[in-house]
């Protein structure tokens, strides 16, 4: 494998975009390539070369990322005859899925790779639009072992944290024990607010003084405060947690897992989608009890 100098950077939504400004800031050759194009305008204007299909950013670039919203945009963007990845990529190359997707995609991933000589790995992030603007990402890889040791250094640069958990899959798997997690901080700080306020409390007294104890979630830290701004905007889509939480819990039933209380949330974010949040950010939950 030769220098990582050229990055293929697929999916420039609000964490994509981020990511892929960060990438060229530190002197990467940017390629990308989003269903939107105009997405792309500001990183084309500060260098970034735009290309028309993903075939085509897997044929100029080293090493391509693919971070899009939903396991059937994955399934195009790699599979498709005429535009897809597999239709452009040549042999050694390395090709990243940070998709949140389903164990069994990556893994069919990584089986057409494995034809093409191409390394892959799954390797879904948390921390938000946040943590991709500031670069403290938290990166659960699966897939090739050497692929990781090969972008150790680029992961270095866009999380605080990355680790390899093992064969194709395992990051995927990874990030639904997050999304789990996440969904039962999520509605425990939606239910603690909406409490602290019926019992006529300073709510940013409130969010400081439990964050200093045992209540302390990043949802509380970075959401608590969103929300007394009624700031609603998408660090991470409703619609996109909701499929994320339908992915954990159709992978548990295959475990033979019962998980009430990922079940419970997911029912309160599919009530928020209908009526008319799923492209607000998750901390809209909130809108459930408040007006």
């Amino acid at each position: 494998m030769t220098e990582i100098k050229k990055i293929g950077f697929i999916g420039l939504g609000v964490m994509g975009h981020a990511i892929s400004a960060n990438l060229m800031a530190d002197g990467y050759e940017l390629y990308v390539y989003n269903r939107t194009a105009s997405k792309a305008d500001d990183l084309v204007a500060n260098g970034a070369s735009y290309l028309p299909t993903p075939g085509q950013v897997a044929a100029a670039s080293d090493l391509v990322v693919t971070m899009v919203g939903y396991p059937s945009d994955v399934e195009d963007v790699y599979f498709n005859d005429a535009t897809g990845i597999f239709s452009g990529i040549s042999a050694q190359k390395i090709v990243i899925d940070m998709t949140t997707s389903t164990p069994t995609l990556a893994k069919k991933i990584a089986e057409k790779a494995g034809e093409l000589d191409v390394l892959t790995l799954d390797a879904p992030v948390s921390g938000g639009d946040i943590g991709a603007k500031n670069r403290t990402l938290t990166i659960m890889a699966g897939g090739d072992r050497s692929a990781f040791e090969e972008v150790t250094e680029i992961f270095g640069k866009i999380a605080k944290k990355a680790r390899y958990f093992g064969p194709a899959g395992s990051g995927q798997h990874v990030k639904m024990a997050n999304q789990i997690g996440i969904a039962g901080t999520m509605t425990a700080m939606s239910e603690l607010l909406v409490y602290a306020k019926a019992a006529g409390l300073d709510l940013p007294a409130v969010i400081d003084t439990l964050l200093a104890g045992g209540a302390n979630t990043w949802s509380l830290a970075n959401y608590g405060p969103r929300i007394l701004k009624d700031d609603y905007s998408p660090g991470f889509f409703v619609k996109h947690f909701v499929k994320d939480l339908k992915i954990a819990l159709d992978e548990s039933a295959k475990m033979g897992l019962d998980l009430p209380a990922t079940q419970g949330a997911l029912a309160l974010y599919e009530k928020l989608a209908d009526k008319g949040y799923h492209d607000a950010g998750t901390q809209a939950l909130i809108k459930l009890w408040w007006a």
